[in-house]
């Protein structure tokens, strides 16, 4: 199911639901674009974000995006153990719902 090649459906999607894809290409551009928080660490989010999702499309858009933003591959790796650490966190934390209250 996972192709790559998938992306490029997006676009007729877009002509399907046009004023859909224009809402989402301007809230991805205003959230992805250079602010008070750097292009570079926005698409380092964003890859910590596709790996809790474990979304492979927006990995690899993201992952291409955040080079090209001057990300480092230590920077890539720091990004996946800060991804590890929240969802083994998460499952930490929801482990106490299986405990009754004392």
């Amino acid at each position: 199911m996972f192709d790559l090649k998938n992306l490029a459906k997006i676009s007729g999607m877009g002509v399907k639901a046009p004023a859909a894809m224009e809402g989402f290409l301007a809230l991805d551009k205003a959230a992805l674009s250079e602010g008070a928080i750097s292009k570079k660490n926005k698409e380092l989010m964003a890859i910590a974000v596709a790996l809790t999702t474990q979304c492979g499309y927006c990995l690899e858009v993201h992952r291409k995006a955040a080079i090209a933003a001057g990300a480092t591959e230590e920077e890539l790796a720091e990004t996946v153990f800060v991804a590890t650490a929240l969802r083994a966190g998460a499952a930490l934390t929801h482990g106490t719902h299986l405990f009754v209250d004392e």
